[in-house]
């Protein structure tokens, strides 16, 4: 492996995907801004088999993460949504997005595109159905309402800085590290890595459930990586295994389901994610469905690939180049929101506040404390897990405000 070598995989890798990845932002940022807050909560109030679908409907386009979906779904349990809905929203929504169905088509081809979104719904609507039958309504804590608060501003700017900007902060990180091991692995995984488990597809399965459901998986960034694995040898159900179970559910996603649904509704949620996952894979594997991508068409492994990758199109060049620039500019700004001075004035106090990873857990713990009595204003900081409230509010008040909202209360920052 040289240099060059993974520069040209990292390349391709890059110019496939990052067209798609900025129309489904934009997609992201268009239905973020212009579908009304309480459009979800209309349809999902019912305790009903509909409402169930609704929500898996409703879900399955949204970028939300396996950590920013829980304080959207408290969100809509607060305002009336049925148990099995928010069961089927929590289990279909961080599996995809519209802009990972498209980042998917670009690396991986037609059927996977289909078989993501088509798996999240299945997969929600049937752990909605069994959490309705099977969930009693009293299990769980109330939590404080975690919609997003109210914005206000032009419509056009707020599109692109929450598909360009806010998104970014939240899924650039791992999106950068997807693409960097994806293009490692190109490179250094001898090829056919995985045929030594050919004859054992499950065992894959097993492997890849073990790894990736503990961990914080991105739904777009794992794009890549799965796409790489599939070119080294491991079989497309188990790359399926992976793009549905690893960003579905992760360790700190499962403790605050619990707290906050109750035992009976986590065990459904997990299995129901871990069981149809591995399903879908069996399935994938059986009808024969394989990537098709852009990724596999160019055949990154080999010398002529790397010459297309540099000569890629003036278009893939040109987004590659913003996508690049968007990722830059975002981390960079949150990384140094993590050094910005408190302006401490009389009646402010800042908290330490652990679990936040992105602009919804900061919108979620906003909303809750914002609502308290005595609270003037409140900012919260998830790179820095500070919060900043002004007024008259206890610690107390904010403690139990942000623990039933689901983050970590950890007093005044010292």
């Amino acid at each position: 492996m040289t240099i060059g070598e993974f520069f040209n995989a990292l390349l391709a890798v890059i110019n496939a995907m990052s067209p798609y990845l900025l129309l489904g932002l934009l997609i992201a940022g268009l239905l973020h801004v212009f579908v009304p807050k309480g459009f979800y909560a209309k349809y999902l109030s019912q305790n009903n088999k509909l409402s169930v679908l609704w929500a898996a409907l409703l879900g399955v386009p949204l970028p939300l993460c396996s950590c920013g979906v829980i304080p959207t779904a408290v969100g809509l349990k607060n305002e009336g949504a049925s148990k099995g809905a928010v069961a089927s929203f929590l289990i279909a929504t961080p599996q995809t997005g519209i802009d990972s169905i498209l980042a998917t088509f670009s690396l991986m081809g037609l059927g996977f595109a289909i078989t993501r979104p088509v798996a999240a719904l299945v997969t929600g609507v049937c752990g909605g159905f069994l959490v309705n039958r099977l969930v009693k309504d009293n299990e769980g804590e109330y939590v404080a309402d975690a919609s997003c608060k109210v914005e206000s501003g032009n419509r056009i700017w707020r599109v692109f800085k929450y598909a360009y900007f806010d998104m970014i902060q939240d899924i650039g990180l791992r999106l950068a590290i997807g693409l960097l091991v994806a293009a490692l692995i190109n490179v250094a995984v001898p090829d056919e890595f995985f045929l030594s488990f050919g004859k054992q597809p499950l065992l894959q399965m097993l492997v890849i459930l073990v790894v990736a459901v503990p961990m914080y998986i991105c739904s777009t960034g794992s794009i890549p990586v799965a796409a790489a694995l599939m070119m080294k040898g491991l079989s497309p159900g188990a790359a399926l295994v992976m793009l549905m179970a690893g960003p579905a559910v992760n360790i700190a996603s499962i403790l605050v389901v619990r707290k906050s649904m109750g035992n009976r509704f986590t065990w459904i949620y997990l299995l129901t994610i871990v069981g149809f996952s591995v399903l879908f894979g069996v399935l994938i594997n059986a009808v024969g469905i394989n990537m098709t991508g852009v990724y596999e068409n160019c055949g990154m492994h080999s010398a002529c690939c790397h010459a297309e990758a540099v000569s890629a199109n003036t278009f893939q060049i040109v987004c590659s180049t913003l996508l690049v620039l968007f990722i830059i500019i975002a981390l960079s700004m949150k990384f140094f929101s993590k050094f910005k001075k408190q302006d401490v004035v009389e009646g402010t106090v800042v908290y330490t506040v652990e679990g936040m990873h992105c602009n919804h857990c900061k919108a979620a713990v906003e909303n809750a404390v914002g609502n308290l009595k005595g609270v003037t204003s409140c900012e919260a900081t998830p790179a820095a897990n500070t919060l900043v409230v002004t007024g008259t509010a206890s610690a107390d008040d904010v403690r139990k405000a942000v623990e039933k909202a689901g983050f970590e209360f950890r007093g005044m920052k010292s």
